[in-house]
């Protein structure tokens, strides 16, 4: 049945593959947040700046200002690891369908573990939305092409990040189409096509020469 490599067909069911791995646990999730979540006080640099301008200001001693600053930047990264913990937490690596020839349920397996087996029915709709940016005349970069995944469930939508895509789109489509079509899931396809902005020239002064405006011999 599955005629995508997107989607590959195991004894007992059919994965929409989405990311490669597989599930963690919830220690090895938190550690490998500790990286990303030191740029949520990046993130907030410019309100963390504006307490610090305005408390010199006000005539508060450096090193007051130092400690402040720390103790704002120590809370926005406790705050920032376990927000990012948790989105990594439920990022989507696959969608199983089962049995593999026509499926009567699904699941999300996700990257702290499978959710509950839910009845086809439950999904309404897949939609998926090729985005394709392509380069500008004399561009050396090549297109980029990514895919975009949302699940229309009864309790909710389910909206994955773009996705690199080098896959056929269209394919993809008509091989869900024909693993989710009798159960009645709606499969449709956009596609999304812009161009790479060209990077605008410096315009400031360049060496090499200068004019002038207006000037006069004596």
């Amino acid at each position: 049945m599955a005629t995508d490599p997107a989607l590959r067909q195991g004894h007992d069911s059919t994965d929409l593959v989405l990311r490669d791995g597989s599930p963690t646990g919830p220690v090895l999730i938190a550690l490998t947040s500790v990286g990303p979540a030191l740029l949520t006080p990046l993130l907030l640099i410019v309100p963390t700046l504006v307490v610090a301008f305005w408390m010199a200001l006000a005539g508060a001693q450096a090193s007051t200002v130092c400690v402040v600053v720390g103790v704002i930047a120590g809370l926005e990264y406790l705050i920032g690891w376990p927000a990012v913990a948790f989105s990594r937490a439920r990022s989507i690596l696959r969608v199983e369908f089962a049995p593999a020839g026509v499926p009567a349920s699904l699941r999300l397996v996700r990257t702290a573990g499978p959710d509950d087996w839910l009845p086809v029915g439950s999904l309404r709709e897949v939609r998926l939305t090729h985005e394709v940016v392509e380069p500008y005349e004399g561009d050396p970069k090549p297109a980029v092409s990514t895919l975009v995944l949302e699940l229309g469930l009864r309790e909710g939508r389910e909206r994955l990040d773009p996705l690199p895509f080098g896959g056929d789109p269209q394919q993809l489509a008509d091989a869900l189409e024909a693993l989710l079509g009798p159960a009645g899931v709606v499969v449709e396809l956009r596609t999304e096509r812009s161009k790479r902005s060209r990077p605008v020239p410096n315009s400031g002064w360049t060496s090499g020469g200068s004019a002038s405006v207006g000037s006069a011999g004596g």
